[in-house]
């Protein structure tokens, strides 16, 4: 099998301690088809501190300095690791519909071969990670989620990702934490609306396998959703282990592509700068 981990996060990664050589030496000797480093960079929490009025909602600042730092290092490594591993400099992009102007600067930068975009806080909330689901109701859990599923359709209008990372991110920790199961099936018209754009612009979705290691029991997004995408004529399906330590590189990359399969793909794609690039999965 072809295995690819288009979604990793290292040192330079507000979250992570995964030294950066290690992880290569990682995914070196698993023999990975294509590894991208996606670093996080929220695209609404770009400049210091001191740049923002309304702070609360933001955790972490100057995402500038992680985008900076990981472009160089992922740059260093393709030249030292060239001809046996093929190392993708990407980003994961957090929040561009709230920062179009920043998300501008990040695609401007042409050392960036893919980039997956990601809604990790709606506005004027907490990322979904810190949220307090126990003092939230049913209607206000659904009222929140409508929103994240609308500025995630916000997101797909733009120019400026190739990948949607982990859609479903937004069930992870009401799940995980507080034993809360929400259907969303009740947003799945804006969903295949996010779909269709998507494969009406050449752009993808990820199988996101983190939730398969950390208790959530499925990948984000399922193979439910992953059918639909290619359903309604999406071709570019990423795997993404969203490891932030070396050992968990390319982690359940395996059942990622049984779900791609089952879906109704044959092939994987990842990006060599900002072009789509596929593989047979077997």
């Amino acid at each position: 099998m072809n295995m690819i981990d288009c979604h990793t996060h290292t040192q330079y990664s507000m979250d992570s301690e995964a030294d950066i050589i290690a992880c290569a030496e990682r995914a070196a000797d698993l023999g990975l088809a294509a590894w991208a480093v996606t670093d996080h960079c929220e695209c609404d929490a770009w400049y210091s501190e001191g740049h923002y009025k309304d702070k609360d909602t933001i955790d972490y600042f100057d995402y500038r300095k992680c985008f900076y730092s990981s472009l160089e290092a992922v740059t260093a490594l393709k030249e030292k690791y060239a001809g046996r591993l093929n190392i993708l400099c990407g980003i994961e992009m957090g929040q561009p519909q709230s920062e179009p102007a920043v998300a501008k600067m990040m695609t401007d930068d042409k050392r960036l071969d893919m980039i997956v975009g990601s809604v990790h806080r709606i506005r004027k909330e907490k990322d979904f990670y810190w949220i307090d689901y126990e003092r939230m109701t049913m209607d206000g859990i659904y009222d929140l989620l409508e929103r994240y599923f609308l500025e995630v359709n916000e997101m797909c209008r733009m120019d400026c990702f190739d990948v949607l990372g982990h859609l479903t991110y937004c069930l992870r920790y009401m799940k995980q934490r507080n034993g809360i199961e929400a259907d969303i099936s009740r947003f799945d018209d804006i969903i295949a609306d996010s779909f269709r754009i998507l494969a009406q612009n050449g752009k993808g979705i990820e199988i996101n396998t983190s939730g398969l290691r950390q208790g959530f029991g499925e990948t984000f997004p399922n193979l439910k959703y992953v059918k639909l995408f290619r359903e309604l004529g999406g071709e570019v399906l990423s795997i993404g282990s969203d490891s932030h330590t070396v050992e968990d590189i390319a982690k359940n990359t395996e059942e990622a592509a049984d779900i791609a399969r089952e879906a109704g793909f044959t092939r994987l794609c990842y990006f060599r700068e900002r072009k789509p690039v596929f593989i047979d999965i077997d």
